[in-house]
């Protein structure tokens, strides 16, 4: 079944979600990502989920370092018994320079150590459903004592899936090997980086581990222009290009700009952002890049362009809720027709 999931913008507070989650369930979205950016992604999907009833909600992406596993296994834990199993853990890294310098933890061999998170997480879930003695030693994460005091003992739906974001080639076969998906990064979601880069790494993961990956989510997050008339996605378009130069001024970013002969605009970027003219970047994000990135189209149009983009390449694509209530049924008619591109 091919499954549409509203995004939240990063700035939205928890005391925003819940309406927002509410209005998307509304709409017949079948999920919610949350962030974990300007606010805490785990208190944004607890108020997501109290404020409806059908909708999955997930974290896109919780950075993990920072957390120690079993403060995050316990939090998981919680949100799926509180929804009744409609939440997923998307976990990621971020960049070395947010780990150390914003949130003062360490940052060693994030693909090692992130690989072990989840394993240390699924171990810590296991204990928590059976019972049985936690043990998992690793060289980043050592989790050997859960008394039963602490231990919240078994949920109705103990199966919470794990995703993760990635980028890079050798966090994406990780990913393949260990997650039950992957959420892409908005950068990354061009159908020619897809077919040619992604779901190959993707798929020697999924042989390194013995899988086929059948119940693999591959989670497409393109940022997309759209709107009720060109006018509106126009200026969407301009948005975007915004975000675009912000974005590609990481380096760890550029894959895609590489793919397509591109990798100078990336370091343009950079070189800007280092000199603080920041008010430039949209200078250097042309309409050509912005065209192999961003689907542009009215609600109309749109779900036949998503469509032809991505058909074949995923069964979960987010979409935007509008910014005017007023489009609300315009958007919903776009995902009745995207949960029929199967």
């Amino acid at each position: 079944m091919f499954q549409v999931f509203a995004t939240c913008p990063e700035t939205m507070n928890p005391a925003q979600v819940g309406p927002h989650a509410s209005r998307a369930e509304a709409l017949g979205y079948d999920g919610l990502l949350v962030p974990d950016a300007v606010h805490d992604g785990l208190l944004m999907a607890a108020m997501a989920l109290q404020a409806t009833q059908r909708l999955v909600v997930g974290t896109s992406v919780l950075v993990a370092f920072p957390r120690s596993p079993m403060t995050t296994a316990i939090a998981a834990w919680d949100l799926q018994q509180l929804s009744a199993g409609r939440f997923e853990l998307g976990l990621g890294t971020q960049v070395k320079a947010n780990i150390e310098k914003r949130y003062s933890a360490r940052w060693d061999s994030p693909v090692p150590q992130l690989r072990e998170y989840i394993q240390a997480i699924r171990a810590i879930f296991h204990s928590f459903q059976s019972g049985e003695r936690l043990h998992f030693e690793g060289r980043h994460y050592s989790l050997t004592k859960l008394q039963p005091f602490f231990n919240p003992g078994p949920i109705e739906h103990p199966r919470i899936p794990i995703m993760a974001g990635a980028v890079g080639p050798a966090m994406t076969r990780m990913v393949g090997r260990v997650a039950d998906g992957m959420i892409t990064h908005p950068t990354n979601t061009a159908p020619e980086y897809l077919r040619q880069v992604c779901l190959p790494r993707l798929q020697a993961g999924f042989q390194k581990a013995g899988r086929n990956g059948d119940d693999f989510r591959l989670v497409l997050g393109p940022l997309t222009a759209t709107g009720r008339d060109e006018q509106t996605v126009a200026a969407e378009w301009e948005k975007l290009r915004n975000m675009l130069g912000f974005l590609y001024s990481t380096q760890a970013y550029w894959p895609s700009l590489e793919l397509f002969g591109w990798q100078d605009r990336g370091q343009q970027l950079l070189d800007l952002t280092r000199a603080g003219r920041w008010a430039e970047l949209h200078t250097v994000v042309t309409d050509e890049v912005l065209e192999k990135v961003v689907p542009r189209g009215v609600y109309d149009d749109i779900a036949a362009i998503l469509k032809a983009r991505y058909r074949g390449l995923t069964t979960r694509l987010t979409f935007p809720l509008p910014e005017d209530p007023a489009d609300d049924e315009r958007a919903a008619q776009v995902i009745r027709q995207l949960r029929g591109m199967e």
